[in-house]
Formats: structure tokens, C-alpha cells, sequence
């Protein structure tokens, strides 16, 4: 699928950086009790037909997805940190983020994912309009929020209305680019690194780095 750039009419100033992402965060169904979907129909049919054919146990599967729970932003907060104290490795991160990724130890699996960098100009948010499709390997399992069909929905037709409820304002004067997730592609936010912070090591500058910033939605934490 392709992005949607969106220039919204609402006259906000730069916000500013948000400090505790979870107090913003819009209301959302319950999604137990929504019908399963197409996507989710055919990945129980598939994951059935894969153990009955004996191309993978149960046991096997059991162990991935376990593999898949220990997995949180704390690598994708990693992979930011050290594109803002090294330029070289941003330029490799953006142009191919799992060979850039493989330099620090990191498999982020088969799907490609494409890191779209902020700039003083342009504003990056992620969605998947169809399903939940995110960088797992990178972010771990999605939040809620991120599945809702609220989000879903309103991120690509008033993506700056929805940054405001989780607290971040874009300016008028800032693009915001959707980028729609597929089972092909999916996509991670590279932050501008907070002013100030210069002289601070690499860890520390991981932690100014959630969740909500690599998809979009807030932006780094200041120090």
C-alpha cells in the first residue's frame, strides 16, 4: 500500500515531548469481544495445516511465540539511540535496517522493515489499516490501541486529531506521512533526538525512547 501525506487545517504549535505516553492514550473497544477476523481466521487455518502436514510441531511453534512474548522496544530503542550518536550507522539503518540491525547482534526477521527517519519538516506515524501488522521482532506484541479500528481508521484520515489525544501537537508547518503496514512491509520510526542531550551516553539515551515514539504517536522523552 502506499503513504498518505496529510497537512492538517488545526493551528498547533510544536508540542512538546511527552513524559508519560500511557496518560494519553484514546479509549478503545474491548477486543475480545469483536469477532475474530479474516487475518486471524487464516492464521489459525494456516498454523493447523503446518502442524498437520508435520512442517512444524506444536512444541515448535509454542517455543516461537513464547520467543516472540520476551521481546519488548528496548531493541528498537537500541537500534535509535545508536543512529543518534552515529551518523554512519543512521545512514545504514534507513537504507537497510537488518543488515544495520545485524551490526549490533539483532535478528529482526524476515519481513522487511523501513525506518522512516523525523525531520524538523516531516512527521512519521505507523499504521496497519487492515490487521495489526507491526515489527515484532523490533517492538514486540502491539498494543491494543495499535489494533483498534479507531485507530486504524482515523490514523490515515485525521492522523494530526489522533496525535493530539495521545498528547503530542505537530505544527502546521510539519507534514505528517502515514505509512500503512502490510504482511510485506512494515514499518519503524526513527525519532529526532531531543535537544539537549548532547554529552549523554548511548544507554542512557535509549531509555528516552518508548514504544508510542517508534510508531509514531509520541514523541522521545525529554532527560
Amino acid at each position: 500500500m502506499s503513504d498518505h501525506d496529510h497537512t492538517g487545517e488545526h493551528e498547533h504549535g510544536h508540542g512538546g515531548y511527552d513524559v508519560d505516553p500511557s496518560h494519553h492514550h484514546p479509549p478503545q473497544p474491548d477486543l475480545e469481544d469483536t469477532p475474530f477476523s479474516r487475518h486471524q481466521l487464516m492464521q489459525m487455518a494456516v498454523t493447523g495445516l503446518l502442524i498437520e502436514k508435520g512442517i512444524f510441531s506444536a512444541d515448535e511453534i509454542r517455543a516461537q511465540i513464547e520467543h516472540m512474548d520476551t521481546i519488548g522496544p528496548a531493541r528498537g530503542a537500541e537500534l535509535v539511540a545508536r543512529a543518534w550518536v552515529d551518523d554512519g550507522f543512521r545512514t545504514r539503518l534507513v537504507a537497510d535496517s537488518k543488515s544495520a540491525a545485524a551490526e549490533l547482534g539483532m535478528d529482526i526477521g524476515p519481513i522487511p522493515i523501513l525506518v522512516m527517519e523525523n525531520t524538523p519538516d516531516t512527521h512519521n506515524l505507523v499504521v496497519c489499516t487492515l490487521c495489526s501488522c507491526y515489527p515484532r521482532f523490533l517492538l514486540g506484541i502491539p498494543p491494543d490501541w495499535y489494533k483498534s479500528r479507531s485507530y486504524r481508521s482515523r490514523a490515515v484520515r485525521e492522523p494530526r486529531e489522533v496525535l493530539a489525544e495521545f498528547g503530542t501537537e505537530i505544527g502546521p508547518d510539519v507534514t505528517i506521512r502515514v505509512h500503512d503496514s502490510t504482511a510485506d512491509m512494515r514499518y519503524l520510526v526513527l525519532p529526532m533526538r531531543p535537544a539537549g542531550t548532547q554529552g549523554i551516553g548511548e544507554e542512557a539515551l535509549a531509555k528516552l525512547v518508548t514504544r508510542d515514539a517508534l510508531i509514531g504517536v509520541t514523541l522521545p522523552r525529554m532527560t
